[in-house]
């Protein structure tokens, strides 16, 4: 077998690189992925700020009685007693708690017009609901029943975020302490709310 010098086994090497080389050259470098562009997340609409109704007095606000109330206990067939019913009343509507201030209402909610699910419905669609309660009025008679008004400003936000406020007055009967009534009869419950947007 005859013997390669060596020159030629460097010119082979040299040969065998350059073809090496060659195929490397042939093939691109693999390029790193990029990282995927973030999506910027929606912006919620930022919620209005609570709404701030007319103080009494002002257009659009409750009478402006500044007549002292008295700070005696009473009893809750008394006038205060009616008012307190309302402040009770509102204040479980602002709460959420519904079925509670359903139950305030004559003959066990249904002077109120509906049912307890659609009357829930009915104050779930405001994004806020407040109540300004007036001095209550005098206590008038008719028929074995007693009635008494107390002024009411409704005011808040509706779900679209537009406010509101409505002026009005809340009626209250019991039943007069006749032979034959029931303590729930006797007790002041809601006869009728009404309410119009104020001028």
């Amino acid at each position: 077998m005859a013997r390669l010098s060596k020159t030629a086994i460097a010119v082979a090497a040299s040969a065998a690189a350059a073809v090496l080389a060659g195929c490397d050259r042939g093939q691109p470098e693999p390029q790193p992925t990029p990282a995927p562009t973030p999506v910027p997340k929606p912006v919620a609409d930022p919620l209005p700020p609570p709404y701030e109704p007319p103080a009494p007095g002002e257009p659009g606000g409750l009478p402006d009685d500044r007549t002292p109330i008295s700070e005696a206990p009473f009893t809750p067939q008394s006038p205060n007693g009616a008012g307190n019913v309302v402040q009770t009343y509102y204040a479980l509507v602002e709460a959420g708690k519904y079925a509670d201030a359903y139950a305030l209402w004559s003959d066990s909610g249904r002077a109120s017009g509906t049912d307890a699910a659609a009357f829930a419905d009915r104050y779930r669609g405001y994004r806020e609901f407040h109540a300004n309660i007036g001095r209550p009025g005098r206590i008038e008679g008719a028929a074995g029943s007693l009635y008494i008004e107390i002024p009411v400003q409704e005011y808040g936000r509706a779900a679209s975020g537009e406010p509101f406020n409505r002026l009005g007055q809340v009626t209250l009967r019991r039943v007069n302490d006749v032979p034959g009534s029931t303590d729930e009869q006797r007790q002041w419950r809601i006869a009728k709310i009404e309410t119009k947007p104020a001028p």
